[in-house]
C-alpha cells in the first residue's frame, strides 16, 4: 500500500470516529470558534450535561475517569496530547477541524485582512468601470451612503455601491430632464417600484439625492407645518417627482418666468385668454417667479368656488386666484414658495370645519411673507352653516388651532357642533 494511500486511509478513519459520538461535535464546535477567535488551536472548551455514553467515549479518547463530574473541561494542549498519542498521530487538531467541518480554518484577524483585501480589489474594479462620471469624481461620498459591516457580504455591498452611483450618474437634472419616480427605477433597475419609499432602494435613493444637494450647496428647509415637504422639494431638485401626474395647480390671472428669464408662453396666453389653467408640478418646477396682479392673490379652497370666482372675474379687475383643492399638494407649496419670494400678499378663504381651519392654519405658518384669512370670520360661519353634524373624532381637531384669528371662528364651531361650507356664501366670496 502506498504512503499516500494509507495517509488517506488514515484521515478517513479519523473522520468516522470523531463523527461516531456527538459529544465530539460539541468538543470540535468548541475549538473552531476558540480558533477563529484566537488564529490558533487552542483555549478550553467547557462540557455540561453530559449523558453516560459522552463520559465514556471522552474518557476512551483521553484515557482519563470523568464519571460523577457535573462537568468537563478540555484544553486545546490536552486534546492535542491525546490525539497525538492514538492511531491517528499524523492528523493535527487544524487539519482535524477542517477535515470535520469541510472548510478552511481563518482566524478573525485573517479575515479581516482578507476582506479589505477583497473591498479594494472591488473598489479598483468600480473606479475603473466608473471612471470619468460624476460619481467617479464624489466617490467619497458614495462611501459614506454605502459603508459596509461585517456582517453585510461584500458582493451585496460592491452592489448597493455600484446602484449609488448609477443613481447618481443619471439624476435627471444632469439632463435638463424630469422624470416620475417609477420612471426612474424601472431606467435604472428595471423594477418601477425598486425606490418606493420604505424599501432599502428607496432609502439609498433618498441618501443619494442628499448628497448630491449637499455636493451643490443646496439646503432644503425642513417644514413642521408639512413634514413629507423636504424630502418631496429635494427629490424635485434632482429632477424626480414623486407625486402622479395629479399633481398640479390650479391659476388665474397669473403669469410665470422661467428659470432662463423668459414668460411662460403658455401662462401668458391663459391670462391673456382670462381663462383657468391647471399647471402640472413638471412645469411649475422649471419657473422661477411668478407675477400677480397688484402683487397679491385669492386663494380659495373649494374647486366649485373657484371656478364660480373665475367665470365671474371681469377683465378689468386685474385680480390673481389659485385653488389649493383640499389638502396641499407638493405644487401648491412650490406656487406658495414662489409667491413668498416675489413679496405678493395671500388672502386665504377656506371651509368653516375643523379640517378647513387645520389646514389654513397650516398654510399661514407655512407661507414666508404676508397671509390673509379671507371670510373665515364668525360671521362667516354663521352664514354658511350647515345641518351636518361634526363627529367628536373630527371636533377634537379643533384642539389645534391656535392661531388667535382663527381661534373665534373656532370656538363657535365648537359650539354648535355643525360644519360651515364656501358654497353658502358663494356670493360673498365673489364680491371680494
Amino acid at each position: 500500500m502506498s504512503c499516500h494511500k494509507e495517509t488517506e486511509d488514515i484521515r478517513r478513519e479519523c473522520i468516522d470516529y470523531f463523527h461516531q459520538s456527538p459529544v465530539w461535535n460539541r468538543v470540535l464546535k468548541g475549538f473552531r470558534e476558540k480558533y477563529i477567535s484566537y488564529g490558533r488551536f487552542g483555549g478550553k472548551v467547557v462540557l455540561r450535561n453530559l449523558k453516560g455514553q459522552d463520559i465514556d467515549d471522552l474518557e476512551g479518547f483521553f484515557g482519563q475517569n470523568f464519571h460523577g463530574k457535573k462537568s468537563v473541561t478540555v484544553s486545546g494542549e490536552r486534546f492535542r496530547r491525546a490525539l497525538g498519542c492514538s492511531r491517528f498521530r499524523d492528523v493535527t487538531p487544524e487539519l482535524l477541524l477542517e477535515m470535520y467541518f469541510g472548510e478552511t480554518l481563518i482566524g478573525k484577524q485573517e479575515q479581516r485582512a482578507l476582506r479589505e483585501q477583497k473591498k479594494l480589489e472591488l473598489l479598483q474594479k468600480f473606479l475603473q468601470d466608473f471612471e470619468g462620471t460624476p460619481a467617479e469624481e464624489h466617490v467619497r461620498h458614495l462611501l459614506d451612503i454605502t459603508k459596509d459591516n461585517e456582517n453585510q457580504e461584500l458582493d451585496e455591498w460592491d452592489s448597493m455601491l455600484r446602484l449609488a452611483a448609477d443613481i447618481y450618474n443619471n439624476l435627471p437634472y444632469r439632463k435638463n430632464r424630469k422624470l416620475y419616480l417609477a420612471v426612474f427605477a424601472a431606467m435604472l433597475t428595471g423594477n418601477p417600484h425598486a425606490f418606493d419609499n420604505g424599501t432599502s432602494g428607496g432609502k439609498l435613493l433618498y441618501q443619494v439625492i442628499q448628497s448630491d444637494l449637499d455636493v451643490r450647496g443646496i439646503y432644503v428647509d425642513g417644514s413642521d407645518v408639512f413634514p413629507a415637504y423636504m424630502r418631496q422639494k429635494s427629490f424635485l431638485l434632482t429632477g424626480i417627482m414623486l407625486d402622479d401626474i395629479s399633481n398640479y395647480a390650479m391659476l388665474y390671472g397669473v403669469q410665470a418666468v422661467k428659470s432662463d428669464g423668459s414668460l411662460h408662453k403658455g401662462m401668458e396666453g391663459f391670462d391673456a385668454e382670462h381663462h383657468i389653467v391647471q399647471v402640472p408640478l413638471a412645469v411649475i418646477s422649471e419657473w422661477k417667479e411668478i407675477h400677480c396682479a397688484h402683487k397679491e392673490i385669492y386663494i380659495v379652497e373649494n374647486p366649485t368656488i373657484f371656478a364660480m370666482i373665475c367665470a365671474n372675474a371681469e377683465p378689468e379687475d386685474e385680480k390673481s386666484y389659485m385653488c389649493m383643492n383640499g389638502q396641499p399638494r407638493l405644487a401648491g407649496l412650490v406656487v406658495l414658495d414662489l409667491l413668498a419670494e416675489g413679496s405678493n400678499r395671500i388672502y386665504y378663504a377656506g371651509d368653516l370645519d375643523p379640517e378647513g381651519l387645520l389646514i389654513a392654519q397650516k398654510l399661514s405658518g407655512y407661507y414666508k411673507g404676508e397671509f390673509n384669512y379671507w371670510h373665515m370670520g364668525v360671521p362667516d360661519y354663521e352664514q354658511s352653516r350647515s345641518d351636518e353634524v361634526i363627529s367628536p373624532k373630527r371636533m377634537k381637531i379643533l384642539e389645534h388651532i391656535s392661531d388667535e384669528r382663527l381661534l373665534p371662528v373656532a370656538k363657535e364651531i365648537e359650539k354648535h357642533g355643525t360644519a360651515g361650507y364656501q358654497e353658502k356664501i358663494a356670493d360673498w366670496i365673489r364680491q371680494l
